[in-house]
């Protein structure tokens, strides 16, 4: 029998973007202010997913021995460093979160059973990496606040309690809703990048948080003039608003998920030419209820 396992660790590090070959001037207008010396630092958490066959102790691994090639074969050696000069790796592509993913998997490819390393550079950027070459993935949160009302408007209000209950009611309700949208493509040899982060995060602010923050949604977004928005719902609907403008960045859109309550969140799938890997489940909306 297979199965997952999952190990957590951190460590603390600074890093820059910057890249020798252009001027100073170039350098600030591509990176912003991550090019700017001596550069920055962040506390970064680190999941490390492994799979293999139940052991007769009803182990996959040793966890202890996990956590010793974990530390010697990367936290040691990252742990209050400079990532541009503690790898050679990261004075040919630099250390961006999703590179760091890529060459962590490399560093442990040889030690353990991984399927995905998870990088967190903090609470609202993270990204994972599968083994598959240059192709990662790229995770953004933010959040907006909103309103709706869960009703059929060719239904009498006794009929859309019956299905949606308190929801249902004339008034609506609201949510501070957290969002995260993940991005996958293939990470630049040199910069480290599958897109910049800043028009990424541009273009999550304008056609989903800034339309959609402290907005009515069934009154205030034309799309909810005629559908229901349920959680499913507003995560397809931004998924479809976001497709085009990640493509224009030079990445492709994987994912959306919403997370309405901590009881209620959704996710949607943007996978069309292949089927989810083995921690993707479906492109269909998938709702988690507690």
């Amino acid at each position: 029998m297979k199965c997952i396992i999952n190990r957590r660790a951190q460590f603390s590090a600074s890093h820059r973007y910057w890249l020798p070959e252009l001027s100073d001037e170039e350098n600030d207008r591509r990176f912003g202010l991550t090019a700017k010396a001596p550069g920055h630092g962040h506390n970064y958490v680190l999941y490390v997913s492994m799979e293999g066959e139940l052991d007769r102790y009803g182990m996959v691994l040793n966890l202890s021995d996990v956590k010793q090639v974990i530390k010697r074969e990367v936290i040691s050696q990252l742990n209050f460093s400079y990532l541009n000069e503690a790898w050679s790796e990261f004075r040919e592509t630099l250390p961006t979160t999703e590179n760091i993913a890529r060459v962590i998997w490399h560093r442990l490819a040889d030690h353990l059973p991984l399927v995905r390393i998870q990088l967190v550079e903090h609470p609202e950027l993270w990204a994972d990496y599968e083994g598959n070459g240059m192709e990662a993935y790229l995770t953004i949160s933010t959040h907006f606040s909103a309103a709706h009302r869960l009703a059929l408007p060719y239904l009498t209000l006794e009929q859309n309690s019956e299905i949606y209950g308190k929801c249902a009611r004339v008034h609506g309700h609201g949510h501070n809703y957290h969002l995260e949208v993940t991005i996958k493509g293939e990470i630049d040899p040199r910069t480290g990048m599958i897109a910049d982060l800043d028009e990424f995060e541009k273009a999550v602010n304008e056609y989903v948080v800034e339309p959609f923050d402290h907005t009515f949604l069934n009154k205030d977004i034309p799309y909810f003039a005629e559908v229901v928005p349920t959680a499913e719902n507003i995560a397809v609907h931004i998924r479809d608003r976001l497709k085009q403008p990640i493509q224009n960045i030079g990445a492709k859109l994987y994912k959306v998920k919403l997370i309405e309550s901590p009881n209620n969140s959704c996710e949607v799938y943007c996978t069309d030419e292949e089927q989810p890997s083995q921690q993707q489940r479906s492109q269909e909306p998938v709702l988690t209820q507690a």
